[in-house]
Parts: structure tokens; sequence; C-alpha cells
């Protein structure tokens, strides 16, 4: 009788632990996406941390977010939603997307390939400098030489 109700109870433990499980998998989902998310009402806080006393916005943004994450929708997607619907303001950092990409990549590259290019133009007038012409050791400039140094002497 014992060993009966033992396994009796195990598939009771299963759907307990399955149930448990998937309660935190939604719990974590809710608190990750909540700080992936600004409150709209002005308050300039994350969503789940808006201590905006009678916030019009957070309750009911909170709400719809603990629907999107119920109906199964995957992470992009709830972010997605809500920034088609509240505009990119309400994403506490942008999407990733191919534009995105592009605009944090372009300016360091092109300042890199700038500073680069000039670099290597100033490198090649210093390369191009005019050797000064030798000085004649004429007699005449030899003696004209002599005669300033005398001249300027202390």
């Amino acid at each position: 009788m014992r060993r009966l109700s033992r396994l009796a109870l195990l598939p009771l433990l299963v759907v307990l632990g399955v149930v448990t499980l998937g309660s935190a998998d939604t719990e974590a989902r809710y608190n990750d996406l909540g700080h992936k998310m600004m409150c709209v009402c002005g308050c300039s806080e994350i969503l789940i941390e808006c201590n905006h006393v009678g916030c019009p916005d957070s309750d009911r943004m909170l709400g719809e977010l603990k629907a999107a994450i119920a109906s199964g929708d995957t992470n992009d997607a709830v972010l997605e939603a809500f920034q088609e619907k509240y505009g990119p303001t309400v994403l506490a950092a942008p999407l990733l997307t191919r534009f995105n990409i592009v605009a944090w990549v372009v300016p360091p590259t092109v300042l890199v390939l700038g500073l680069a290019g000039t670099f290597m133009l100033v490198k090649k007038w210093r390369l191009r400098t005019v050797a000064m012409p030798a000085v004649a050791d004429d007699p005449a400039s030899v003696e004209l030489r002599a005669r300033i140094r005398k001249e300027t002497e202390l």
C-alpha cells in the first residue's frame, strides 16, 4: 500500500515541478522584459521600477506585459509590439537591428580610417622635404663667413 501511494505521488510531484518551473521562467521573463522598457508617463524610470505616485501608465503597461508573456510571445516580439505601440522611447536600449548596427559601427570606422589616412598623408609629406643645397666653398664665401663671425663676436 505504501508503495502504491508513493507511485501516486510521483506524477503529482512532476506536475508541481513543471508548474513551478514554468512560473519561475515566466517571472524571470517578466522581470527581464520589464527592465528593458521605460515607463511612458514621463518619469524617466524603468517600467518595473516606476515609483511615480498615481502613475497613469505603468499599471496598464505592466498588465499588457503580463498578457503578452502569458500568450507565449517571444521576448523580441513583445519588445517590438511595445515599440510599435508606444514608440522607440519605450525601450531602455534600442533593439539590435541592421540600421542600429550600422549607426554604431560606421562612425568609429570612419574616424579610424580618417586618422589612418591623415597619418599616411603627413608621413608622405615628410618624405618630400627638399634637401638644402650644399654650401659652396669658394674663397669669397669663406672669407665673408669669417668676417661675419668676427663682427658678431661679443
